[in-house]
C-alpha cells in the first residue's frame, strides 16, 4: 500500500510542478520559482486548507517518510551538480570590483541577519535552541545567494559575459562556499550540543576530511577525465565511480556530524572542471534530478511549510522585518560596494537584486535548519517566504534596469562594407548546412552569426566559467565545429526568447545582416492546414526584415555535388540564382545546372561567364513545359534545389488545404528557398506553404 501511494504522490507532484512551473514561466519567472511555489501549493497552506480530506488521502502522515527519503536523494544529486559547476577558475581575475562586493554581499547580510536575531529569538525560539546557533544560522540563511538560478538568469538576459556579470557570479560563487561553511559550523554546535558528537570531533574531522578531498581525491578524479577524454564519452565505469564517491563523500560528513549535503557538495567541488566531463556528467544527471526528484524535495518543503502559522499583525511584523533584512543587506550591501569599486549606478543596482536571488538554495538551507531544529515551522514558513519573494523580484527589475531593447542595441555593429550573416539555428543537426550556406554568402572578411533561441524557463545550469564562450551550447556545437573544420571564424548567439520571429528580425537589424539563412523541418504534430515551410516563424521573418533570407529544407546530409537553379525573370529567382553561384565559387567540387523557363533570363544567364565557373556550369531550357513539371524532371540527379519564392514555383495555399507537394514528394533533393533582399515579403510569400515530404 505504501508503493501505491508514493507513486500517487509523485505523479501528483510532477503534474502539479510542471503546471505551475510553466504558468510562472509565462509570467517571465525562472520555472524553478513556479516549482517551488508548486510544493508549498500542496502542503497544508492551500491544499490541507482547501480540501483537508483530498489533502489526507495523497499525502497521509504515514508517507511522508518514504516522500522525504527519496527527496533527500534528489537533494545529494543537485547539490553534487552544484558543486560539480562550481569551477575556482570563477574567483580569479575578477578584479578590485569582484573582492569589495564578495566581502559586502557576505559581511553586511550576515550581520544584519544576526542582529535580527536578537530580536527574534527570545519571541520565535527558546531555550532548547543555543542562541549562538540561531544567530549562525539566520546570518548564513541571510548570505546565501542561487547560484544556478542566478546564472541562469544572466545567461538569458546576455549579461553572463558583461563585466557586471562576471563580478555577479564571482560574488554568488564565494557568497555560498562562504554560506555552507558557516551552516557545516552551525550544524556541527547544534548537533554537538545534542550529543550527536563531541564538539571537537566534528571540527577536526571536517578539516581533515576537506585536506583529504583536496590533496587526495582531487588528484585521484584526475583518471576519469582522462578517461572520458580517451572513450569520448562517459562511460559506465565513470559513472559507477561518481556515484560511489558520491554516496562515500556524503556519508563522511553525515557520520561527522555535518551533514550528507555538504559532502555531496565538496565531491562535487573537486571534480575535474573540463568542459566536455562536466557537460556530459551533468547532462547525464540533469534530467532526472531536475525533473523528477527536485519537485519531490519541493513538495516535502511544502508540506512542511504552514503559513497559516504566521498569524496575526505581530507574525506578520516579523516577517516584515525579515524581508527588510534580507533585501536590505544583500540588495544594499552589494549594490553599494559594487557603486563603490567602480562600478555606474546601474551597474550595481543590477548586481544588487541579482544577488539578492535566493531561490533553491535558501530552501535548501531552510530545510536542513528545520531538520536540525535551529528555526521553528513558524520561522521556516517565514524564510520560505521570503526566499520566494526575493526570488521573483528578480526579473522583473532586472528587465527594468536592463531591458532587452538596451541589451541588443549594446550588441548593434557599426555600418560597413562587409556581408554579416545571422544563422537561426533550432536544431543541431541542421547547424552544418546553414552554415554552408552562410559561409558562401559572406565575404571574406565578413561576419557570421549563429544563432540559437531558447524558450522562457528553467534549466539548472548554464555554462558558468566566463571562459566558456556560447558556442558550448548544445544545438549550436555541431555549426562550431564544422566552421573550425572550415576555419571560418563565427560569433555565436544564445538568447532566450519567447517571439523567435521577433528577436530574429531584431537581430538581423542590429548586426546589420545583409542575409538571415534558417532551417525548417517537419513540426511534431503537422496540423491539417498549415503554413508549411514558408509559414510560421520563417512567415514572420520573412514580414519582418528587409534582409534576404535563404531558408534551407535538408533532406539529407550527403555533399552538395549538383545543384539544381530553376530561374525565370523575377527577383527572387535572380537572388537564388546568387546564391548558388556562390555556393559553388566556394565548393570547386560543386556543378550547377541551370534551368531557363522559356528562355526569359538571359541576363542571369550571362554571370557564368566567371573563369571559375568554367566547365561546372550546365545551361538547360525548358520552353513550354509547365513550370514544376521541368523542375522535377530535372531535378533528378540533384542534391539541392535552389529557388526563389514566387509564384511560378506553385507555393501558393490550395482549396482544401491541398498543396502542391511535388517538388519533396517526387524528388530527393534538399531545397533552398531564397527571398531577395531589400523588399518586404510578398502576398504570394504571404501564402507559400510547401510541405516537408517524409
Amino acid at each position: 500500500m505504501s508503493l501505491a501511494v508514493l507513486l500517487v504522490q509523485i505523479a501528483v507532484i510532477l503534474v502539479v510542478a510542471r503546471i505551475v512551473g510553466w504558468v510562472f514561466g509565462r509570467f517571465g519567472q525562472p520555472q524553478v520559482v513556479g516549482e517551488m511555489a508548486a510544493g508549498i501549493l500542496l502542503g497544508p497552506s492551500l491544499l490541507g486548507w482547501l480540501a483537508p480530506d483530498v489533502s489526507a488521502f495523497i499525502f497521509p502522515p504515514e508517507s511522508l517518510d518514504n516522500l522525504g527519503s527519496l527527496s533527500q536523494v534528489g537533494l545529494l544529486l543537485f547539490m553534487f551538480l552544484v558543486g560539480l559547476e562550481f569551477d575556482p577558475k570563477l574567483l580569479r581575475g575578477r578584479g578590485h570590483a569582484a573582492l569589495v562586493t564578495s566581502h559586502a554581499s557576505i559581511i553586511v547580510p550576515f550581520f544584519l541577519g544576526s542582529l535580527l536575531a536578537l530580536h527574534l529569538y527570545p519571541r520565535l525560539s527558546d531555550e532548547s535552541v543555543r542562541f549562538d546557533g540561531f544567530a549562525l544560522f539566520l546570518g548564513a540563511a541571510m548570505s546565501v545567494t542561487a547560484f544556478p538560478v542566478l546564472a541562469r538568469i544572466l545567461a538569458e538576459r546576455g549579461l553572463l559575459k558583461t563585466k557586471m556579470g562576471a563580478v555577479t557570479i564571482a560574488c554568488a560563487a564565494v557568497d555560498d562556499v562562504t554560506a555552507w561553511a558557516i551552516l557545516a559550523v552551525v550544524i556541527a554546535l547544534v548537533r554537538a550540543s545534542a550529543a550527536h558528537a563531541p564538539l571537537w570531533v566534528t571540527l577536526a574531522g571536517t578539516v581533515v576530511y576537506v585536506m583529504v578531498m583536496l590533496l587526495a581525491v582531487h588528484p585521484a578524479l584526475r583518471w576519469l577525465e582522462r578517461r572520458h577524454d580517451e572513450q569520448g564519452k562517459l562511460d559506465r565505469v565513470i559513472s559507477t565511480i561518481v556515484f560511489i564517491g558520491l554516496l562515500a563523500s556524503a556519508w563522511t560528513t553525515e557520520q561527522l556530524g555535518v551533514h550528507a549535503l555538504f559532502g555531496a557538495f565538496c565531491f562535487g567541488a573537486v571534480m575535474p572542471k573540463a568542459r566536455g566531463f562536466v557537460h556530459d556528467l551533468t547532462e547525464r544527471l540533469e534530467d532526472v534530478t531536475v525533473l523528477f526528484l527536485l519537485p519531490l524535495f519541493f513538495a516535502s518543503a511544502g508540506l512542511r511549510t504552514q503559513i497559516g502559522l504566521v498569524d496575526g499583525a505581530e507574525m506578520w511584523s516579523y516577517f516584515g522585518l525579515i524581508m527588510l533584512v534580507a533585501v536590505g543587506g544583500k540588495f544594499g550591501g552589494s549594490a553599494i560596494a559594487a557603486r563603490l569599486s567602480g562600478l555606474d549606478w546601474r551597474e550595481s543596482s543590477a548586481l544588487g537584486i541579482l544577488m539578492n536571488t535566493r531561490g533553491l538554495m535558501e530552501l535548501v538551507i531552510l530545510t536542513i535548519g528545520l531538520e536540525i531544529g535551529v528555526i521553528s515551522p513558524a520561522l521556516f514558513a517565514m524564510m520560505v517566504m521570503m526566499a520566494l519573494a526575493t526570488t521573483m523580484m528578480t526579473t522583473p527589475i532586472l528587465g527594468l534596469l536592463y531591458p532587452s531593447s538596451r541589451m541588443r542595441e549594446q550588441e548593434s555593429e557599426p555600418a560597413s562594407d562587409e556581408t554579416r550573416v545571422l544563422v537561426p539555428v533550432a536544431l543541431p543537426s541542421t547547424g552544418p548546412g546553414l552554415l554552408r550556406v552562410a559561409h558562401a554568402l559572406a565575404s571574406e572578411l565578413g561576419k557570421i552569426y549563429p544563432l540559437h533561441l531558447r524558450a522562457p524557463g528553467h534549466v539548472l545550469h548554464a555554462g558558468l566559467d566566463d571562459d566558456t564562450p556560447p558556442d558550448e551550447e548544445h544545438a549550436l556545437r555541431p555549426l562550431v565545429r564544422e566552421a573550425e573544420a572550415l576555419g571560418v571564424s563565427v560569433r555565436p548567439l544564445v538568447f532566450v526568447a519567447p517571439d523567435a520571429a521577433g528577436e530574429i528580425v531584431e537581430l538581423a537589424r542590429i548586426k546589420r545582416a545583409q542575409w538571415v539563412v534558417m532551417g525548417w523541418h517537419r513540426p511534431l504534430l503537422t496540423p491539417l492546414v498549415t503554413h508549411g515551410i514558408v509559414g510560421g516563424t520563417v512567415h514572420e521573418v520573412l514580414e519582418g526584415t528587409r534582409a534576404g533570407v535563404a531558408i534551407h529544407v535538408e533532406r539529407h546530409h550527403r555533399p552538395w555535388r549538383r545543384v539544381l537553379v530553376p530561374i525565370r525573370d523575377d527577383p527572387h529567382d535572380r537572388s537564388a540564382l546568387d546564391v548558388a553561384l556562390a555556393l559553388a565559387r566556394r565548393d570547386r567540387e560543386l556543378r550547377l545546372r541551370l534551368l531557363d523557363i522559356e528562355g526569359a533570363n538571359g541576363d542571369a544567364l550571362a554571370l557564368i561567364s566567371d573563369p571559375e565557373l568554367v566547365g561546372r556550369v550546365e545551361v538547360v531550357r525548358a520552353e513550354g513545359a509547365e513550370p514544376m513539371d521541368a523542375v522535377v524532371r530535372f531535378a533528378e540527379g540533384c542534391d539541392l534545389v535552389a529557388l526563389g519564392v514566387s509564384r511560378t514555383w506553385g507555393l501558393e495555399r490550395q482549396l482544401f488545404g491541398i498543396r502542391h507537394e511535388r517538388l519533396l514528394r517526387e524528388t530527393s533533393a534538399s531545397l533552398l528557398l531564397v527571398r531577395a533582399g531589400g523588399v518586404s515579403a510578398s502576398p504570394v510569400a504571404e501564402r507559400a506553404v510547401v510541405e516537408h515530404a517524409a
